[in-house]
């Protein structure tokens, strides 16, 4: 019985998300398992991988071949690590502490690279909505700075208005006491004759 550790397709239409699992080759791809070892879901970002290493080592130990997904998968986890040190114990090229001191040191430089990659995600995406809501208030100022001139020009306007029509009032004050005078001093010598 060839086995194989390979992706399970579950989720939705659109949104998949996968189990790792180990599974008989002649299987349906979602059907029956031998064992579940981890989760795989690239709907987030970065990808979240819950995976069980010792499992995984363990079926590999014991034949299993994983698919080129699954193998990319345990790659990044650190299984196919972790197997390979594995061989080298058993060959007598390290020992155990060694092994697992090597794997831990690779699992914190991993760990690392993972975490300077989700705050740079996050930085990316905080600078991005800086430079949104910096665009958002310049648009404001300068719709703001626009109302306020044109209620400038308005106020300006009225003042010119009042201006112009106190002018011309003061204008017709000024004209109608003199036509009147001229008015009356017409009568008074139309009068005398």
């Amino acid at each position: 019985m060839p086995v194989k550790i390979r992706l399970q397709r579950h989720g939705k239409k659109g949104k998949p998300f996968y189990w790792i699992v180990a599974a008989d080759g002649r299987s349906k791809r979602d059907g029956k398992y031998l064992e579940k070892i981890g989760t795989y879901n690239p709907n987030t970002n970065p990808a979240s991988i819950d995976l069980d290493v010792d499992d995984a080592v363990k079926w590999l130990q014991n034949g299993a071949q994983p698919t080129d997904t699954a193998k990319a998968i345990l790659s990044y986890k650190g299984a196919m690590l972790k197997n390979h040190l594995a061989g080298g114990v058993a060959k007598g090229a390290l020992t155990e502490e060694q092994a697992e001191e090597k794997f831990q040191a690779w699992v914190a430089e991993k760990e690392a690279k993972v975490t300077a990659q989700k705050d740079g995600l996050t930085k990316a995406k905080e600078d991005a909505k800086a430079a949104v809501l910096a665009t958002e208030v310049k648009i404001n100022e300068e719709r703001l700075a626009a109302v306020q001139e044109a209620e400038n020009e308005a106020i300006k306007v009225a003042a010119d208005a009042k201006a112009a029509a106190e002018a011309a009032e003061n204008v017709v004050e000024e004209a109608a006491p003199e036509s009147i005078d001229d008015a009356q001093a017409a009568a008074t010598e139309e009068g005398k004759e």
